[in-house]
């Protein structure tokens, strides 16, 4: 068996030593005519059983393709590095890193020197990882299944375009994440007809928990026939009582109208403008007389509510700032100004038409997506 020079053997074996790395020295006939300690206690074997051996000799035979083909291929380009395991005495495997540089001797023969480096601490965390990701997947798709549903509940409580008495009604919804802040309501009663848009703060799950509750808590309201002003005191109260330590608050524009259509309340809270269109007539805005809710306990006026008379083809317009807080490519903020206008241009179209018109005039005044819920409710009397 050919051996390496003694003394260069004993030289480059010191060297080799001081390395924190498994380390074998093969010669031409692919033998092994050097170990040192780390590789051995790597393996679990001693020198006896390592020198002298053949490196195929180390693997079990199904592994012997692959590891030939990464010789082959140090031989080939002189280095190569690759990601394989060493067998232990006790039967385990040794994830390793394998380095593997061909070298010529002082005795004009190739020699391969082949280090190994342990990643079992590696790939153990990346088990761990990998196992914590696939939960983490697994819960993501649980979140979502969650909000699809949500989404799918928070759609069915979204007002629904219908004709009563002598009204007709259109309406629309959009968030901006699968589920939102805003909310509207179109509530027939006996004898008047309840329209409402809300915003609560914020946006995503957080904001469509506290919508669901506010909505629930108005709904309650309405049916028990409170005022505009009274249920206005009500969901303030309740917001500061029950969400006060959330920093949620929110805004909301409510309208009664008579089942006549011919009188009409509107009450506001911190929220942007009702707009009236009156054929022959500059639009007419309803500004709100309260500031937002959920934040102060005198947040309500102690005149809430307005009164105002209503005529056959006026149309009513309640929004959230979804549509007037948007922006074009200049950053100029299409605003109530801007919406009005767009409302103004719309309102000799028949009620449905309108409404698409709107959406479609404020989407291509905005640059890019919204980046707020959308909530429209209009309203005709006829």
């Amino acid at each position: 068996m050919n051996r390496m020079p003694g003394e260069w053997l004993r030289q480059v074996a010191a060297v080799l030593e001081t390395l924190n790395q498994g380390v074998i020295i093969e010669d031409e006939e692919k033998q092994i005519i050097f170990a040192n300690a780390i590789f051995l206690r790597m393996t679990g074997s001693s020198a006896e059983g390592i020198v002298g051996r053949g490196v195929a000799e180390l693997f079990p035979q199904e592994d012997i393709p692959r590891l030939l083909e990464q010789i082959e291929r140090r031989r080939t380009i002189g280095r190569n590095q690759f990601e394989f395991y060493l067998p232990q005495a006790d039967g385990g495997r040794l994830p390793v890193i394998v380095t593997a540089r061909q070298i010529e001797g002082p005795d004009a023969r190739l020699y391969a020197v082949v280090t190994v480096t342990d990643i079992s601490e590696q790939k153990r965390v990346q088990t761990e990882l990998s196992i914590a990701n696939s939960l983490l997947e697994a819960r993501h798709q649980e979140i979502e299944e969650d909000l699809l549903l949500a989404a799918r509940v928070q759609q069915s409580l979204a007002p629904k375009s219908l004709s009563w008495g002598a009204v007709t009604i259109e309406s629309f919804y959009q968030p901006v994440h699968t589920i939102g802040g805003d909310f509207g309501l179109i509530t027939p009663r006996a004898d008047s007809l309840n329209l409402l848009v809300c915003d609560i703060s914020g946006h995503g799950i957080s904001s469509a928990l506290v919508a669901n509750r506010i909505y629930m808590e108005t709904m309650a309201q309405i049916d028990q026939g409170a005022g505009l002003g009274r249920m206005l005191e009500h969901l303030n109260r309740f917001a500061i009582q029950n969400l006060g330590n959330s920093a949620f608050y929110f805004t909301l524009a409510a309208t009664r109208l008579n089942r006549l259509g011919r009188h009409l309340q509107f009450a506001g809270a911190g929220h942007p403008p009702a707009i009236i269109v009156r054929s022959g007539d500059s639009p007419r805005l309803l500004e709100s007389r309260s500031s937002v809710l959920g934040l102060f306990e005198d947040a309500v006026a102690d005149q809430a509510t307005i009164e105002e008379p209503v005529q056959p083809c006026d149309r009513i317009v309640i929004y959230t700032d979804g549509f007037t807080e948007c922006f074009n490519s200049q950053q100029e903020m299409l605003g109530v100004a801007g919406l009005v206008e767009i409302v103004r241009r719309t309102a000799q179209l028949p009620l449905p038409v309108m409404k698409q018109e709107i959406i479609n005039r404020v989407a291509a005044w905005r640059s890019g997506v919204p980046s707020d819920d959308m909530s429209l409710v209009i309203a005709e009397v006829v």
